[in-house]
């Protein structure tokens, strides 16, 4: 069940284009391949990387568009890359933790979101090749 390594951060930009350009204009990030999630934002990368993750407008997820940054930004969530999924989602289960699942489209890595204890939202990635077959 260990972790692997940060995988990526997550921004809920006021504006998407603006927040783009920025870390494409200013710290020299380039947009790259993303998969069809179904709502707008961009994948950033640094090298091979896909660093910055910024997300547009989802239908029914619970957050009223954003108006301003707080004094710590618009973070959304922290990623984790890992293995041991089949670990992971019993030591949720035991412990009583919430969590939901999701298998990305083309690219068949198992995600898991869940929240810390003070409410962060956490998303832990597994490779397609601990998907079950069906998922």
């Amino acid at each position: 069940m260990p972790l692997l390594g940060l995988n990526h951060y997550t921004i809920r930009p006021a504006d998407l284009e603006r927040t783009r350009g920025f870390y494409e204009e200013v710290l020299g990030l380039r947009v790259g391949d993303r998969p069809p999630l179904g709502f707008p934002g961009y994948w950033l990368y640094v090298g091979d990387t896909p660093t910055v993750h910024l997300i547009g407008p989802r239908r029914d997820d619970g957050h009223p568009p954003q108006r301003e940054a707080g004094p710590t930004g618009l973070l959304d969530h922290i990623a984790f890359s890992c293995t041991g999924l089949a670990e992971m989602q019993q030591r949720l289960r035991q412990r009583g933790i919430e969590y939901r699942e999701r298998v990305l489209p083309r690219d068949r890595q198992t995600q898991i979101f869940l929240r810390d204890p003070d409410g962060i939202a956490v998303e832990l990635n597994y490779p397609a090749e601990e998907t079950p077959t069906g998922a």
